[in-house]
């Protein structure tokens, strides 16, 4: 009991963090929950993918809309659910990448409110893909795809906690180093248990469909590990900004692999 109620309260530190939903409740921030919100980031995750697919089927079903229309409201609340969090993440990382500095150069134009030439660039080059990604699917929109789009933010938001205990931190603050400095790497241990039952759970369903879900969670291994070290190659460990940008990237990465398959073989 005292592990669920833990468990439900970081969960609910999740929402207040990563998304816009409303928790109008002040919640403990001590070191014990701050380790059950890291461990609940796949469900997070997981919370998103069905509110996306919900919606998804409401509209595909129950409205009128056209296609395009469908396509844009799923784009807005890939955006809205989040705040646009990431997002901004994204754009100051693209403009400390893009500036071809030396690190602590780069961490000092992540800290910049300001938004540069690249990192408007970069966000439009990002959402304009995203975008795309999801009209074609919708265009010939089946069983398989949305389940695959279930899989999407869940592997994403298993990721962000994969990359936030294996990477350092690249510098003593900020809201990565918070989350890092309070939970032990021990507590990734809880996400091949989430990975294998969720594609245990789509093999019930259909045999089929598990196989796309474990070709997804290979492509989130092999980019992962390329951005892992990429984030800190280029940034020298890993802060908010970067964080937010791992996750915009990993799930543009998801999407246009979604839309590959669907385009190539379930569509």
């Amino acid at each position: 009991m005292r592990i669920i109620k833990g468990a439900l309260i970081g969960l609910l530190i999740n929402f207040q963090f990563f998304t816009v939903i409303p928790i109008c409740k002040e919640l403990p921030m001590d070191k014990r929950h701050i380790t059950y919100a890291v461990k609940t980031f796949p469900i997070l995750g997981l919370l998103q993918g069905g509110a996306f697919v919900g919606v998804l089927y409401i509209l595909m079903n129950h409205t009128p809309f056209s296609h395009l229309a469908i396509a844009f409201i799923i784009w807005l609340l890939t955006i809205v659910i989040t705040g646009g969090l990431h997002l901004d993440g994204w754009m100051d990382a693209s403009d400390a990448f893009f500036s071809y500095q030396k690190i602590e150069k780069r961490l000092e134009i992540m800290k910049d409110p300001r938004t540069g030439a690249f990192g408007v660039i970069s966000v439009i080059v990002l959402l304009s893909g995203r975008f795309l990604f999801i009209y074609e699917i919708i265009n010939t929109l089946t069983i398989s795809s949305m389940i695959l789009i279930l899989c999407l933010p869940f592997l994403s938001r298993t990721f962000m906690g994969y990359l936030l205990l294996t990477v350092p931190a690249a510098k003593k603050e900020g809201l990565g180093y918070f989350f890092q400095k309070s939970v032990p790497k021990r507590s990734l241990i809880i996400y091949p248990v989430y990975l294998l039952l969720f594609v245990i759970g789509v093999a019930f369903l259909d045999r089929h469909d598990s196989w796309f879900v474990l070709l997804l969670v290979l492509i989130t291994f092999i980019f992962g590990e390329m951005l892992k070290t990429k984030s800190e190659k280029w940034f020298g460990g890993i802060t908010g900004d970067v964080l937010g940008a791992s996750v915009e990237g990993m799930e543009w990465i998801l999407w246009l692999s979604i839309w590959l398959l669907h385009y190539y073989v379930t569509g």
